[in-house]
Formats: C-alpha cells, structure tokens, sequence
C-alpha cells in the first residue's frame, strides 16, 4: 500500500483527515490504521531534526519517532483538523522531545548546559554563531508570548521541514503571510538569541 503523505504537498490528503477525525472522537481502530499513512512523514521531520543535532547525539531518529509517536498517542483529545494541523502538532511534539532531552543531559552535567545547534544559512541573516538549544527554545517560547503564529511558522518551517505552502495550509493563512511572518519571526529570534550570549 503506498503511503498516502509524501515529503511534498499531497494531492489527496482526505483519507489522512478522515482517520484523524475517527481517531480525535475515540475510534482507537483509526489510530491503527493512520500510522502506516502517517510513518514516512514522521520519519522526514525526525530527520529534518536530526540533522540539526550534534555529531553522536545520543537520541536517533528512530527514538525521535517513537517517543512523538508516544506523545502523539496520549494527545488523542486534540480536535483534529487535517493533515498539515497533525504535521505541525508533530513537529511541535519532536521539539519538545528534544529539548527535554537536551534538559535532562545538562542537569546530568549539573547545569554544564546543553548541546549545540546550528541555524541553517536559510535561517541566518547574518553569519550566527551556533546556538543552544535550550536558549532557541526560549527564544521560541518568547515569541510565541508575543506572536504565536510567528512562533509556529519556525517551528514548522525551521524545525519541521515543512514548506512555505504546507505550513499556509496549516496555519489557515496565505503563503505570503507565511513568509513575512519567517522573516520577521527570524530576525526576531536571532536579535533575541544574539541579547543572550554572554
């Protein structure tokens, strides 16, 4: 059977939405039946992760997809709206797995910190030193208490690999506002990011 979401846009994304909404109103069956439409595009996002992450990291994508998959499960109350809304929830989800893991790694270095990302030139205005994690979360979450949506256009751009037009669609606006939204959201995190570094 080949999987109904690709790494691209998805011509017909109604069996995915259908299953989700079964699932958001208690149909454990349709929880069994979305994974194997749903595997391939988790796996592309714990890559897109991944490979943001240091060299030996301690968590694999495989690890990445099974504990979204976890958390995902245990979310079974969200009203489900589509595909691209079950995609920004995942990436939102790989996020936190990977901060929490990067929190429980600093406290296992009694507050040594946590490990390094890099902003990816396509994040970059300027050339960016490489950035804590946990201080990128902050920053996240600092936008998202100023602008939410600007918020989640990094996450789903930045963080989940999604496209300008995957992310319009999941955040029900136009793609232009989606990419006003990453420039101003960028320049914002890296003014915020720059403030923090000692």
């Amino acid at each position: 059977m080949k999987s109904v979401i690709q790494s691209g846009p998805v011509s017909d994304p109604a069996p995915v939405t259908a299953l989700l909404k079964a699932w958001g109103a208690g149909d454990e069956a349709a929880l069994e039946a979305l994974l194997p439409h749903v595997e391939a595009e988790l796996r592309r996002l714990a890559r897109v992760y991944m490979a943001r992450e240091r060299v030996g990291h301690t968590l694999q994508t495989t690890a990445l997809v099974n504990e979204a998959y976890l958390r995902l499960v245990d979310a079974r109350k969200v009203a489900w709206q589509d595909r691209a809304h079950f995609l920004g929830i995942a990436a939102r989800l790989m996020r936190r797995v990977l901060v929490d893991h990067a929190r429980t790694r600093g406290v296992k270095k009694r507050g040594a910190g946590g490990h390094k990302v890099e902003l990816d030139e396509a994040m970059a205005v300027t050339p960016a030193p490489d950035v804590n994690l946990l201080a990128l979360d902050r920053a996240l979450e600092a936008l998202a208490a100023v602008d939410d949506r600007k918020s989640r256009v990094i996450e789903m751009r930045y963080f989940g690999g999604m496209t300008v037009e995957e992310t319009a669609e999941a955040l029900r606006v136009s793609p232009d506002t989606v990419k006003r939204d990453w420039r101003l959201a960028k320049l914002w995190l890296l003014r915020e990011l720059e403030g923090a570094q000692p």
